[in-house]
């Protein structure tokens, strides 16, 4: 399953989301909101979002036992 975490460069919960997922050994596509205008327009301010196969997974403060529970479904 391929894995898109939408981010910012500035901001500790994108940090600590793209470390969740590298501690959880899972590799993901990032794509910078300010960098890209229609992920801007989707998600705002509400980063990070993880997504996978369109489907928004989680979003905002992760949570290392809920992302594993959804990485697992």
């Amino acid at each position: 399953m391929r894995f898109v975490l939408y981010t910012r460069r500035v901001g500790h919960l994108c940090a600590e989301a793209e470390d969740l997922l590298a501690c959880a050994g899972r590799t993901c596509e990032l794509v910078d909101v300010d960098a890209v205008a229609a992920a801007a327009a989707r998600y705002g301010m509400r980063v990070p979002v993880l997504e996978a196969g369109g489907r928004v997974l989680m979003e905002g403060r992760f949570d290392a036992a809920l992302l594993a529970r959804v990485l697992s479904e």
